[in-house]
């Protein structure tokens, strides 16, 4: 079998999540950055004798909106590359996908026997808390669906022709 990272789809999928977390950081360094230099131009306006109403508002809030892109990016960055090494590491695992709440799913690999008492399917929640990645998932409710462990307590999700991952992790009874 081959790792999960080798299907084109994948890699595809892996791409785009690195991009939009670089997104995020560079919008976030570009904002503290014009956030900074809008501070000096105040202190200089200041300085002078002149004052701008609201501008002191408008640097706080680029600072703390661009430190909050840099979090956010950086946090997508890190489990970009925890996913990557993970999917390079395993092939994907088929199965049956259900829904037992609103980000709450259970994983049932191909084999799974409901009526196996000693059997249990993987009880995860969604990583995500975007309402459009929640409803994509909960549409897929029954059907089959490929899922990779990329860490201890870590599951990433997909379905054949869908064009991004999904990050769950494992939920404890």
């Amino acid at each position: 079998m081959h790792p999960a990272a080798d299907d084109p789809q994948t890699r595809t999928a892996l791409a785009a999540h690195q991009a939009g977390a670089l997104r995020w950081l560079g919008g976030g360094v570009i904002a503290v950055v014009l956030g900074v230099l809008l501070g000096t131009a105040a202190v200089t306006l200041a300085g002078g004798g002149r004052r701008v109403p609201g501008l002191g508002l408008a640097v706080i809030a680029l600072v703390l909106l661009g430190l909050a892109g840099v979090i956010a990016g950086t946090g997508a960055l890190l489990r970009t590359r925890r996913w990557q090494r993970g999917l390079a590491a395993t092939p994907w695992q088929t199965g049956r996908l259900r829904i037992a709440g609103p980000a709450i799913i259970a994983f049932e690999p191909d084999g799974y026997d409901e009526l196996d008492p000693l059997q249990e399917p993987v009880r995860l929640q969604l990583l995500s808390t975007a309402v459009w990645r929640t409803r994509a998932v909960q549409a897929l409710d029954g059907g089959e669906v490929r899922a990779v462990p990329v860490g201890a307590d870590q599951w990433v999700l997909s379905a054949e022709g869908l064009p991004t991952l999904y990050g769950a992790k494992v939920v404890r009874r």
